[in-house]
Order: structure tokens, then C-alpha cells, then sequence
């Protein structure tokens, strides 16, 4: 029995167009998930293709939308005026309004159930800021497939934070910005790790309250990150961890270089897998109905 194949898709703002090509260069080699495990902007991309196969048709219509993405201003660029109005609690502040219009513009009705999806399992990486804790839509079949993708990408202050409950709910990022854990947690035994974290968008140097967040958040992603590779490792488990990068440092925000970063994240994980894959014999031979890393050698 073939052990079961995460793809975990980090979290990165505009940079997730790069999973887009990153995941067309596994699907080509013959990499096909029995789990899609998405934090943020990673969640968006898992949901997409969750709901209308994993496959390279599936992929084109991804990329349709990263590129309708790209002009429906979805983080607008003046965060530090969208912080003040945060902070002194201004009115006018809809909650994750736009977002939502995009989602459910794009096939992701309010109706839908984590249930209703076939062929994949997909989990959506949220935190609760109440508990402290990591929630993960889609352990439950019941679960709102359209409530988890919000909660998944509310992240202050493009969006507000969601109530539900006793749950106060925003990126998961905060907990889990490169899913790994909560995919050991629902049974992958063997990770494809699709990272976008860019340390080079972060100034050395500059002591500015800016630059200093983003230092901070950074460390605590890297810290997580390894904690998650370190407990996949004691488990047994192999994480090939692909980390994807621009030619040049992209901010969150920035959707302008999705066709490149498109393209980038194919050339990236074209040439992780030829690094990686033993040349025996040619690897499109050797991939044929592979489904997890330890099965391509």
C-alpha cells in the first residue's frame, strides 16, 4: 500500500505563485497527493486545485486566477494607513469583505462542505488567537470549505480576524506557516514542503518598526519551520523541502510579478527534482505513477 503524500504549501502573500509552478513540475514528474495541507496563501492554492482536481488542466485554471488576482487588489500596498485605522479601531474596516467576493467569484460557494470534495484530502491551517492554538478545517467533513479559506488568510490589516464561537481565528501562519505538522497529524507519510518564505525581503540594519516586524515574524516562522522538519524526522517521515524564491525579493503584497514568479517556481522545482532523483534511467520513466518521494528512486 502506497504511504500517503502530503503537499504542504506555505504561506507568502503574492509569493504563492510559485507554488503554481512549483506543483506543475511535480505533477509532470508524477507526484500525485492523497493530502493537500495549506497555510494562507498556500490554503488558497490547495483549495483551488482541491476542488477541481489535481491535474495540469486544473493548473491552468489556477494560474487564470493568480492572474486575476494580480489586478483585483485583494492586500492593498498602504498597510501602515490600514494599520492606524486597525489600531484606533476606526469604522469603515469590513472584515475580510473582499476576499470573500474573490472566493466565491471564483466557484467557492458558502454551501460547500469539506466533504463534498473527491479524490484529495484538503486541510486549511487557521490559529486561534483565544487558545493559543492551530485550527484545522477539514478534520471535520462538516466543516465550511469557505470559512476555512477565510480564516486561513485573515491576516491583519489587510483582513480582520474572524469571530467564530469562542474562537477568534486569523492567518494560520501564526502557528504553522509551513504545514508540516499538521499534515503528519492527519496522516502523511511522506511531505513534498513547498516553502516561501524569503529572508532577503528582510532588511539587516535597518531598525525601523517595519523592518523590525517583519524580522520578528520571520524568525518565528524559521523557528517553526524547523521544529516541524525536526518532528517529521523523529517520526520516520521524509520532507523533501523545496524552497521557493524570485530572482528578486517580492513583499506579500506585490501580486505585479506573478507570471514570473510563476515561472520561477517551475525552473526551482524542475531542478530540485533532477537534483534529487537518482539518473539511472530516465526519470519521466521512473516517475510514472509515483506518489510519494521515497517511491521515485
Amino acid at each position: 500500500m502506497r504511504r500517503p503524500l502530503a503537499f504542504a504549501l506555505g504561506g507568502g502573500g503574492a509569493r504563492g505563485a510559485l507554488q503554481v509552478g512549483a506543483i506543475r513540475a511535480l505533477l509532470e514528474a508524477g507526484f500525485r497527493p492523497d493530502i493537500l495541507v495549506g497555510t494562507s496563501i498556500g490554503a488558497a492554492n490547495a483549495t483551488y486545485l482541491a476542488l477541481r482536481g489535481v491535474s495540469l488542466a486544473s493548473l491552468d485554471g489556477l494560474a487564470e486566477t493568480w492572474r486575476d488576482a494580480a489586478v483585483a487588489d485583494l492586500m492593498p500596498a498602504n498597510y501602515l494607513w490600514l494599520t492606524l485605522r486597525v489600531l484606533f479601531n476606526r469604522t469603515g474596516w469590513r472584515p475580510y469583505h473582499r476576499m470573500r467576493d474573490f472566493f466565491v467569484s471564483h466557484g467557492i460557494s458558502p454551501d460547500m462542505r469539506f466533504g463534498d470534495i473527491q479524490g484529495v484530502r484538503l486541510i486549511l491551517v487557521a490559529a486561534d488567537l483565544n487558545s493559543g492554538r492551530p485550527v484545522l478545517y477539514g478534520a471535520d467533513p462538516d466543516d465550511s470549505v469557505l470559512e476555512g479559506l477565510l480564516a486561513s488568510t485573515a491576516l491583519p490589516p489587510w483582513v480582520r480576524p474572524m469571530e467564530k464561537g469562542d474562537k477568534l481565528l486569523m492567518d494560520g501562519g501564526v502557528v504553522s506557516n509551513l504545514p508540516i505538522e499538521p499534515a503528519l497529524s492527519q496522516g502523511a507519510r511522506s511531505i513534498i514542503a513547498l516553502d516561501l518564505a524569503d529572508p532577503r525581503y528582510v532588511p539587516i540594519g535597518d531598525e525601523r518598526f517595519g523592518p523590525f516586524l517583519a524580522k520578528l515574524m520571520r524568525t518565528v516562522e524559521q523557528r517553526q519551520a524547523d521544529l516541524e522538519m525536526a518532528l517529521a524526522a523523529e517520526r520516520g517521515v521524509e520532507v523533501w523541502h523545496i524552497g521557493l524564491m524570485g530572482r528578486e525579493p517580492v513583499q506579500g503584497w506585490d501580486f505585479s510579478q506573478t507570471e514570473e514568479l510563476m515561472a520561477q517556481g517551475y525552473i526551482t522545482t524542475r531542478a530540485e527534482l533532477a537534483r534529487r532523483l537518482p539518473a539511472r534511467k530516465p526519470w519521466w520513466r521512473r516517475l510514472v505513477g509515483a506518489g510519494d518521494p521515497s517511491s521515485a528512486t
